[in-house]
């Protein structure tokens, strides 16, 4: 049976081991678009702790918006903000130099759709971790019926989940805090960070 995912701007470090453990996954187009989900935050670890970054939308067909029909909002300067924080947030991580032109890349352009946006991330994601990974997108709406169904799963994140341990830059100050977005582990641990994610699947 294919597994649904969940659309997700720059996914968590547990969505991205599901996805990868996964055979051909899909990723729903045709549900009713949730808000304050993963579908539109990620969150990372800065100097004053967590801090969530959140995509604006338009909801084209109001509350009844399909996730494929919704648009990014560009009346706030969200894109410089996401990368301020980024570049605050990870300028000392040992794979900062390295990585960081790649997340730039994608906010020195404009998408009109958060789909559009998403494959992008995700694309670039697994090119960085070096993993050559086949998934689809939905062609129609299945009904979800069990509580595990990674639409659900996934949708809030959380700090509960457990993840395998990695330097974090602000481990000091705040704990190590697991499960935050996949850039965290990336900035952190570069190539190392498909070992952290097996192991993150095998735990």
């Amino acid at each position: 049976m294919q597994q649904i995912f969940p659309t997700a701007y720059l996914p968590s470090i547990n969505y991205i081991s599901s996805f990868l453990k996964e055979d051909n996954p899909s990723i729903e187009l045709f549900e009713t678009y949730q808000k304050q989900s993963c579908r539109t935050r990620c969150r990372v670890m800065t100097a004053n702790g967590i801090q969530t970054l959140t995509v604006p939308v338009v909801k084209t067909n109001g509350n009844h918006t399909l996730t494929k029909d919704i648009e990014i909002s560009y009346k706030e300067l969200w894109q410089q903000t996401h990368l301020r924080c980024m570049e605050s947030a990870y300028r000392k991580s040992a794979y900062f130099d390295y990585y960081f032109p790649y997340f730039e890349k994608i906010y020195k352009q404009k998408f009109n759709t958060l789909i559009e946006l998403n494959d992008y991330c995700l694309k670039v994601i697994l090119k960085l971790l070096k993993v050559k990974k086949e998934f689809s997108y939905t062609e129609d709406f299945e009904r979800i019926t069990d509580s595990k169904d990674y639409r659900l799963s996934l949708s809030k994140e959380n700090d509960t989940i457990k993840t395998a341990s990695y330097y974090q830059v602000f481990a000091d100050r705040h704990g190590f805090v697991p499960n935050l977005s996949i850039v965290d582990l990336l900035f952190n641990e570069g190539n190392s960070s498909i070992y952290n994610l097996q192991m993150t699947i095998n735990s």
